[in-house]
């Protein structure tokens, strides 16, 4: 993960003394490097807390947050602290959602947390707490408060009064609650005069999605904003859409066709309690993302690559659409694990290895009739399900990914046989990691460029609805 652009805070020299509340205004200004922060300090060593309240679950995801702002992406975060934790399932769903929720308003928070204090809650534990119970008070248009009021302010109280590295300032995380609630209208006007706050992304993202999307970057930071929906591919090896949707409709839980192999549901649901989830009948993938395997064109028989395959979603996608000669490869060997679970569930098999896309002396020489190139970019267009992504990146990271990936796809080209195809995946939406990216490619190696969507854009509208995803797909010349 790369070293995040947000400013993570540090441990006062004296812990006695929290953030005064303040009345003056002061600009957020991201800080060039990270310190060591010791939020790892304060791992779950609370008192006389229950762990089914939600102050349990707002120090966890106070905990999650604080790991974030350290530079962790979130669902590590999450995984580190239910592993500190006995939290049952209810509370880790609470935990999860506080912190996803949190992630999206990070940029408004901070700043009512700079307007209302004169300097930064201390240490990050304490700040992250404030971020997420602000949070929780924060009415988003269209959404229903998770929340009564005053059980946010008590329970952050709580929270506070839990743990020995916030306990010193219980006081002041009630007083800012409750000047919020009394003050929030004018509160909320002041802050949201600053595009950070306004958008809640960093300015560099705000200015960058403006100069590439003149004409759409509103709506597309406004889709990030978003909770995504719950979108899942119908394995049609075991069962036909329309099969499933009756199962849908016999579990009451309504959903809709919206692609060749996609049904979205339209009240999302943990993923275990789908009908048939466990035995291989569904699996959770974008509807945009399940273009790539359609794409791609394969028939029974093909020699096939998945480069950069981890989790396995598309690698699955493809089993599913014909009977292949598919090797999964991926860089990451704990990933790789993952391809192995999905293959399992679905009942499906393939060669599957750790192994570098950019590098050659894992390929046997034989050449591939098919490669599906999901490069590594900045998920710059998943960002509604992945909040997180938008305070890691810096603004220099499209611009280093999209040198990398543009040496794997070269190393790629040498392994596809003549005629052969190779379809260019990224979940980017800055121009420099997609369109300009598979320009350069073609020119380089001559190839020809065949029909695909290219940019798709974040979209939130009824069938339509999918993450930003970039697709070209290129035919080698035959000898």
């Amino acid at each position: 993960m790369q070293t995040p652009s947000r400013k993570t805070l540090t441990k006062p020299s004296n812990p006695s003394k929290a953030a005064k509340p303040s009345s003056q205004a002061k600009s957020f200004k991201p800080a060039t490097s990270v310190t060591q922060s010791p939020a790892a300090t304060a791992e779950f060593k609370m008192t006389e807390i229950k762990a089914d309240s939600l102050a349990f679950s707002l120090v966890g995801a106070a905990q999650a947050v604080a790991y974030v702002l350290e530079g962790m992406a979130l669902p590590q975060a999450l995984a580190k602290v239910f592993a500190q934790t006995n939290a049952s399932p209810q509370a880790r769903g609470a935990i999860q959602d506080i912190s996803y929720r949190s992630m999206r308003q990070v940029g408004c928070v901070d700043a009512l947390l700079t307007l209302m204090t004169t300097k930064p809650p201390e240490p990050p534990l304490l700040y992250s707490l404030m971020c997420c119970a602000l949070t929780l008070l924060v009415k988003v248009e269209g959404e229903d408060a998770p929340y009564e009021d005053f059980i946010v302010v008590d329970q952050a109280v709580n929270a506070a009064a839990s743990s020995p590295h916030m306990v010193f300032a219980k006081g002041m995380v009630n007083a800012i609650l409750r000047r919020f609630l009394r003050e929030q209208t004018s509160l909320l006007a002041t802050v949201m005069k600053q595009p950070t706050a306004l958008w809640n992304y960093p300015q560099w993202w705000v200015d960058q999605c403006k100069a590439a999307y003149p004409q759409d970057w509103q709506a597309i930071l406004r889709a990030g904003n978003q909770p995504p929906p719950l979108t899942l591919r119908v394995n049609q090896r075991q069962i036909s859409v329309a099969d499933y949707l009756v199962m849908l409709e016999a579990a009451q839980m309504a959903a809709t066709q919206i692609g060749p192999d996609a049904v979205r549901l339209v009240k999302p649901v943990p993923v275990l309690q789908l009908p048939g989830f466990e035995q291989g009948l569904v699996s959770v993938q974008d509807a945009g993302a399940q273009l790539a395997a359609r794409l791609l064109d394969v028939q029974d028989g093909m020699r096939v690559l998945d480069a950069c395959a981890a989790p396995g979603g598309k690698t699955c996608h493809l089993l599913e659409i014909a009977n292949l000669d598919l090797l999964a490869i991926d860089s990451d060997p704990k990933r790789v694990e993952r391809i192995h679970e999905n293959l399992t569930r679905l009942k499906l098999s393939a060669n599957v290895r750790a192994a570098d896309a950019g590098k050659s002396n894992w390929w046997d020489g034989q050449a591939f009739d098919r490669i599906l190139a999901d490069v590594p970019c900045t998920a710059s267009g998943v960002v509604r399900r992945h909040p997180d992504i938008r305070w890691l990146r810096r603004k220099m990271d499209a611009v280093q990914l999209a040198a990398s990936s543009a040496r794997l796809l070269d190393n790629l080209w040498n392994m596809l046989k003549p005629g052969g195809k190779l379809l260019l995946v990224t979940c980017s939406i800055w121009p420099m990691e997609s369109e300009a990216q598979a320009a350069a490619f073609g020119v380089r190696h001559g190839a020809l460029r065949l029909d695909a969507p290219g940019q798709l854009l974040p979209q939130l509208d009824g069938n339509n609805d999918h993450d930003g995803l970039f697709y070209a797909l290129f035919q080698k010349p035959a000898v």
